[in-house]
């Protein structure tokens, strides 16, 4: 039996073909996949960016929402035609990582998407692995699959929140109103920030910004946006820093943005070798506390989707535009001219 695809065969070679479609073994589900999404991270596989763990030929695609197709008879728990959403990333759960609680960075980690295929197809094999370590998560009739697919990004971004330290009374500065820069808006102000202030020069995004709660939005091209921020905080600066931008020059100037005592959360995943120049005394001297963020926690993608099932953040709202597996090199063009923000794939 044949399916439709996206197969991934070298750098910037890619598009829908018939491909062999897969069974779900005696322990492994079978995923009609209904939504998922393109993430920054698989344009730059696409473009041969980003290499460690990629296959050629294969299936990429790791923000996926589907239906249960088929269940292996050693399987328990689920049944055929339920909603679910997968965290794509495996933990090994024995490695220095793991053990130490890090499992987000575990160092033996497998993920569909990667090891196996993902959800650029009509349908996706979840290994046991991931059932096992209770990766499948069911979701209720009312979220919507965009929303579902749209739980693993969310789950990042709480494993930057957390990272951040973001709480009761902050003042948060959150740099890029993308797709993650709008969650972090959402869930800096469930955690109690005072002021969510928003750095984007697109109009567009700008608007979503102030829909999804930003408190204070700044076009960086028109304004300046150090003159901005003090005049927000009464000179004092930001309490925390979201950089969801990858560009490396930034990062020095939003480190002058901070507080002393602050943190910067260098959120995004940074372009080439994401190598920049920096005062170290702007750190040393104000205190500043600068972090990293890779991934999520399954305790993560768990909170992410009771927020998701308890209607306490949009996601729906973030998703712009939705193709077909056939149109996917024009989802592809979309995305990479940053007129939209998520952009969903359909069968």
């Amino acid at each position: 039996m044949k399916m439709k695809a996206v197969v991934l065969e070298g750098p910037n070679k890619f598009g829908p073909k018939m491909i062999d479609r897969p069974e779900a073994g005696e322990d492994e589900i079978l995923l009609k996949m209904e939504k998922a999404a393109i993430c920054g991270t698989d344009i730059r596989i696409l473009e041969g960016k980003k290499t460690k763990d990629v296959r050629y030929p294969s299936v990429i695609g790791h923000e996926m929402c589907g239906t249960i197709e088929a269940v292996g008879k050693n399987v328990k728990g689920y049944e055929t035609g339920e909603k679910v959403s997968i965290a794509n990333v495996i933990p090994c759960g024995s490695c220095a990582s793991c053990l130490n609680g890090r499992e987000n960075a575990c160092m033996n980690r497998t993920a569909i998407g990667y090891q196996y295929d993902g959800g650029f197809a009509e349908y996706v094999r979840i290994p046991k692995s991931c059932i096992a370590a209770g990766n499948v998560v069911k979701l209720p009739e009312h979220v919507s699959f965009t929303a579902g697919a749209l739980i693993e990004p969310l789950s990042c971004c709480i494993r930057g929140l957390k990272n951040a330290g973001t709480g009761f009374n902050d003042t948060v500065l959150v740099v890029g109103a993308g797709p993650i820069g709008l969650m972090h808006i959402q869930l800096s102000k469930i955690a109690g920030a005072s002021k969510v202030i928003v750095s984007e020069p697109n109009e567009f995004r700008r608007g979503k910004a102030e829909k999804l709660g930003a408190d204070v939005i700044v076009d960086p091209t028109r304004e300046n946006l150090k003159e901005r921020v003090m005049a927000e905080t009464e000179g004092l600066g930001v309490d925390v820093i979201i950089v969801a931008i990858g560009v490396p020059a930034i990062v020095q100037q939003n480190l002058e943005l901070c507080r002393k005592g602050g943190t910067v959360c260098l959120f995004a995943g940074f372009a080439g070798t994401g190598e920049c120049t920096i005062s170290a005394n702007t750190i040393h001297y104000n205190e500043i506390n600068v972090c990293g963020s890779t991934a999520y926690r399954r305790s993560d993608y768990l909170a992410a989707a009771e927020m998701v099932k308890t209607g306490k953040i949009n996601l729906d709202e973030i998703a712009t535009h939705t193709y077909k597996l056939d149109d996917f090199v024009a989802a592809y063009e979309m995305n990479k001219s940053g007129a939209g923000l998520k952009i969903m794939i359909e069968p």
